[in-house]
């Protein structure tokens, strides 16, 4: 099946070309690691885990936080954020890998550029590519940007950063607001026959 989609892809991937790859969803299946890490901050910061099951439809973020557990104050939201953080390499385990995008990935990575361009803080996806043995395969990184007045769209950011053209930028999301801003970004080919 990777054969007749590889050669495919050599007509649209020329040594030119510059892989972005997303890693939550696209690369790696986290959300699971990322429930339990949730799940096991909220009963170290509020000693009770009020009954919270795994939806493998929906990932749990900070919004399905607070609206699943309305009355936690400001501080308590901040608190299990951290511990989220902090709790989340005891899991990585439970993290499993998209075999379809990384084979586009470990197929490459030796003759084009690829850069990691995701919305997940720097230290948990530097682990989560660690475990899977992955992170040598990167020849840049773009981590989550943090900016209160306006959201960044990462694309761009990459784009802007590395000096390139979206032109020769293929990008492989999976999440449709971030498939949207690879758009906005000018960026033509996404996921291309995934």
């Amino acid at each position: 099946m990777f054969g007749e989609r590889n050669l495919w892809l050599n007509n649209i991937i020329t040594s030119d070309s510059i892989l972005f790859f997303d890693m939550d969803g696209t690369l790696i299946d986290t959300d699971y690691a990322n429930f339990l890490s949730y799940k096991k901050a909220i009963e170290q910061v509020v000693q009770n885990d009020f009954g919270l099951s795994y939806n493998p439809k929906q990932r749990f973020n900070r919004s399905l936080l607070k609206t699943t557990i309305p009355n936690l104050t400001e501080t308590e939201l901040k608190m299990i954020v951290g511990e989220k953080e902090k709790c989340y390499k005891y899991y990585l385990s439970e993290t499993q890998l998209n075999h379809e995008t990384v084979a586009i990935l470990t197929t490459y990575f030796t003759q084009n550029k690829i850069v990691l361009v995701t919305n997940c803080r720097k230290e948990r996806a530097l682990a989560t590519l660690q475990h899977h043995e992955l992170s040598d395969k990167f020849s840049n990184f773009f981590f989550k940007q943090f900016d209160k007045k306006r959201k960044i769209n990462k694309f761009q950011n990459a784009i802007m950063k590395l000096g390139i053209s979206p032109n020769v930028v293929i990008a492989f999301e999976n999440e449709e607001s971030e498939i949207v801003n690879a758009i906005t970004a000018g960026i033509q080919y996404i996921n291309p026959k995934l």
